[in-house]
């Protein structure tokens, strides 16, 4: 009976989660296209990007697939009528499930290990990896009548491209020095135009080159010389491609972001945030008593009940003070402050983003283990669905099963938009859609272990 369970889980399992990534990845190439796109990308290179990104992906693939295949598990059981005879042998449904239970416990398991430790790495990769894409200079490709200046230093527009691979009418523009006291234009009426180990070679026929030079003489004066003028009935010019060549990013430039960190790091970097939060507080506080202490007992401007001071100049060196020099300082104190209050407002600035910091470490902290949670918990949603699978098959409550999906999914996209907003806290928000769903595949598992028919309207 084990195999026979296992086997009926793990088969649909093994098909849906690979589907549910290929259907996210479409996802995700829909939004990147325009970056990968005519950038000349090797196959592996546009490979591994697909790879990290299923990677990350993982934390909606996963729940999606558990749910399809326990359905599809026990629906495909349930139509055989091979649930039934077990029922009729004496096991409860809680006993048929026992092998998949045990199988979840340990895919919950792997998922929180995975979110700990292979998705911060997938992260980095695919973050590193796309930064170097998205940087990658487009593949060589010269159109008719249109200056080309994807290559470092040059510039080319060619008037008229042959299929035979002949051009006509070829300006080049070499400006490769960077202080721009050289620079030559060749123009040729005819050429040919081939990549050659890692150069673009360009013969050209039947033109003129120019070149001027300028030379440095002092920090005030500077000698050009007339430009030269040659002409050429043939001449091959080389130009290296190293600036399309593509380039990794260093690693190391993302892996101080909440989502490259594992749970340690993150409960870590979140007390600190916590703990400057909490100081910077209690300084606030602290420098504003100061302050109302200091104006009261020096000044005597303050006066009356604390609700609602009276300002009064009742000091004897105040009243003692000549006016004008009373009118400055009062505007000395005014501007005094202001100072006071746009330092007040930088700290309270400071505070915000260092909590908004705190709340976004916090969510990646909390999806981890909601992870391996959700899993469980729409475990049991598709395997109560499928065992309820009557005449009508799987239709039905495969529907049922995807509504789920989506009531989770908009849920928690809800929850965590509201903790990064600050109208949730991160337990309260990150945990909406993992404790809402719970109790419905508590009642739909007791329903079924009750053997309560709540679907046999739809199922026969």
């Amino acid at each position: 009976m084990t195999r026979l369970m296992l086997r009926a889980f793990l088969g649909p399992f093994a098909v849906t989660l690979p589907v549910a990534l290929f259907i996210l990845d479409m996802q995700f190439l829909w939004v990147y296209a325009d970056d990968l796109m005519g950038k000349g990308l090797d196959l592996w290179v546009v490979f591994k990007l697909m790879m990290f990104a299923s990677a990350r992906l993982v934390n909606l693939a996963l729940p999606l697939a558990i749910l399809v295949a326990s359905i599809m598990a026990l629906g495909n059981l349930a139509e055989r009528s091979e649930l039934t005879a077990m029922k009729a042998a004496g096991m409860s449904f809680a006993r048929i499930l026992r092998p998949l239970i045990f199988c979840m416990v340990l895919l919950c398991s792997a998922a929180l290990w995975f979110s700990n430790t292979g998705w911060p790495a997938a992260n980095i990769k695919f973050r590193a990896l796309l930064y170097s894409v998205t940087k990658q200079k487009p593949a060589l490709n010269i159109r008719e009548g249109v200056f080309y200046n994807g290559i470092d230093g040059f510039s080319i527009r060619v008037a008229t491209k042959h299929p035979d691979g002949t051009l006509d009418d070829v300006l080049i523009h070499d400006h490769r020095d960077p202080e721009g006291k050289r620079v030559m234009v060749v123009q040729a009426q005819h050429g040919r135009m081939e990549e050659l180990e890692g150069d673009l070679v360009l013969e050209l026929r039947d033109g003129v080159s120019y070149e001027e030079h300028q030379e440095t003489l002092s920090r005030t004066k500077e000698r050009v010389y007339p430009h030269i003028q040659s002409s050429f009935s043939k001449q091959v010019l080389r130009i290296p491609l190293h600036s399309l060549d593509f380039s990794m990013a260093n690693e190391d430039l993302f892996r101080r972001s909440y989502e490259r960190m594992d749970l340690k790091e993150l409960a870590h970097v979140s007390d600190s945030l916590g703990k400057g939060i909490t100081r910077e507080k209690d300084e606030l506080v602290n420098y504003g008593v100061r302050n109302v202490e200091w104006m009261n007992d020096t000044t005597g401007w303050f006066r009356g009940s604390a609700a609602t001071p009276q300002a009064s100049p009742r000091s004897p060196w105040l009243s003692a003070t000549a006016p004008v020099t009373r009118g400055r300082l009062f505007n000395k104190a005014k501007e005094l402050s202001r100072n006071q209050t746009r330092s007040i407002d930088n700290t309270i600035a400071n505070m915000e983003g260092k909590k908004l910091r705190q709340n976004r470490h916090d969510i990646e902290w909390h999806r981890k283990y909601i992870l391996a949670l959700s899993c469980m918990v729409l475990f049991f949603v598709g395997s109560s669905l499928g065992a309820v699978v009557g005449r009508g098959g799987l239709g039905l409550p495969t529907l049922l099963a995807l509504c789920v999906f989506i009531l989770f999914y908009v849920l928690s996209m809800l929850g965590e938009q509201m903790v990064k907003s600050g109208t949730l806290t991160p337990v309260s928000g990150m945990w909406l859609s993992t404790l809402l769903l719970t109790p419905l595949a508590v009642w739909l598992f007791w329903s079924t272990l009750r053997e309560r028919s709540w679907m046999s309207r739809w199922g026969s």
